[in-house]
């Protein structure tokens, strides 16, 4: 595959995302301080990855969290700058980009099938634990209660559990196509 095609089809996929939580942000949701449950938004940035190479699902992941950052930035309750720059790293920046990790953990597996949805729930995982993380450090302010820790894991476990969830089957419908496609 040429650079050229690589870059379009992940600035397509990308776009894709994009536009799968744009129509997801169509029904009310309950999360104040952000989070959604979409239309399997984070697919098509686990495809770049999986089609092309891991760079190029790190490369999708990261310009997905800059423009995640542009149009449903959530300002924290940071008392300093430190933890505003974490929220920027932990909920946006790193938290999608990890999902560019996809293709490694089909190779890890040896390109079986399962890998493939697999690799899906390990990285939507990674993303989890990143807005867990960001929950602990920075967004545990909002807590009704004085247990932080299991509040930010139910708090982003209701909707990225369904995420995970809603990922791992349409990875694994796509499966099929996606391991024909390599066997050619």
């Amino acid at each position: 595959m040429t650079k050229t095609k690589k870059l379009t089809l992940s600035a397509m996929l990308t776009a894709l995302s994009f536009a799968l939580i744009m129509v997801s942000k169509l029904l009310p949701a309950p999360w104040t301080q952000g989070g959604y449950i979409t239309l399997g938004s984070m697919v098509p940035i686990i495809l770049v990855s999986i089609i092309i190479d891991t760079k190029w699902g790190l490369l999708a992941g990261f310009v997905f969290s800059l423009i995640q950052l542009m149009t449903d930035f959530y300002m924290p309750p940071a008392t300093t700058t430190l933890s505003f720059i974490g929220v920027i790293m932990l909920d946006y920046v790193i938290a999608f980009t990890v999902l560019g990790l996809a293709g490694f953990f089909v190779k890890l597996m040896g390109n079986k099938p399962w890998a493939i949805p697999v690799s899906g729930t390990i990285v939507t995982g990674l993303r989890y634990m990143m807005h867990v993380l960001s929950g602990l450090l920075i967004w545990g302010a909002f807590a009704d209660t004085d247990c932080v820790p299991v509040y930010a894991l139910v708090y982003n476990g209701s909707y990225m559990i369904p995420e995970m969830i809603i990922t791992t089957v349409v990875l694994a419908l796509l499966t099929p196509k996606l391991t024909k496609k390599k066997d050619k």
